[in-house]
């Protein structure tokens, strides 16, 4: 949650308030309650992502919540309470896609600022019947050559990915734009 949607200690009640107090690295400014002294302490969340290799093509996905019908991007999902980060990579893919993941490798970590996340990213071999979830609106195939990085949070991953495999990741603008009339017929 946003600290800006905090508003209200969850202990007492009472209104938050922007207080600074001598912590590690120093005084630091956060909201804090000045009636019991609880700490809203804004630490990011962890989300899950994968690379999904499946049937020797990259799966992307569209999630269904998106107005651009040209967005697709990894399968991301939020670490769930006691599961290690590849079991919970697993169980995304399985919820979001109908996919069972037999291989898992970590590819690294990447802050995501903008929405105050750490992305935990893999690459993952999965198989089976694409079944997707009603958080995806669509999926599409894509020949690792033929894949385009966007230049934050998952498209990262996705960039190192090509990067092992030799590939030299070649960016799009994000989100993609979408016209907003019909081209012109080619001459």
């Amino acid at each position: 949650m946003p600290a800006s949607d905090f508003q209200f200690c969850p202990r007492c009640a009472t209104p938050l308030a922007l207080i600074a107090a001598l912590e590690d690295s120093g005084e630091t400014l956060r909201l804090r309650c000045p009636a019991c002294e609880w700490t809203h302490w804004n630490n990011p969340t962890p989300v899950l992502a994968a690379v999904v290799e499946y049937r020797g093509q990259i799966l992307l996905a569209r999630n269904a919540a998106w107005a651009n019908p040209e967005m697709y991007a990894l399968i991301t999902g939020f670490m769930e309470a006691d599961e290690s980060p590849e079991d919970g990579i697993g169980r995304e893919v399985r919820e979001e896609t109908g996919l069972i993941v037999s291989r898992t490798q970590l590819l690294g970590v990447w802050d995501f600022q903008k929405r105050n996340e750490v992305l935990i990213c893999y690459h993952v071999v999965a198989d089976g019947e694409v079944r997707l979830s009603p958080e995806l609106a669509d999926y599409r195939l894509y020949d690792p050559v033929d894949l385009r990085c966007w230049p934050a949070g998952t498209g990262h991953a996705l960039a190192a990915w090509l990067r092992s495999k030799g590939i030299e990741p070649q960016y799009r603008e994000w989100p993609p734009i979408v016209p907003t009339s019909p081209a012109p017929p080619a001459a």
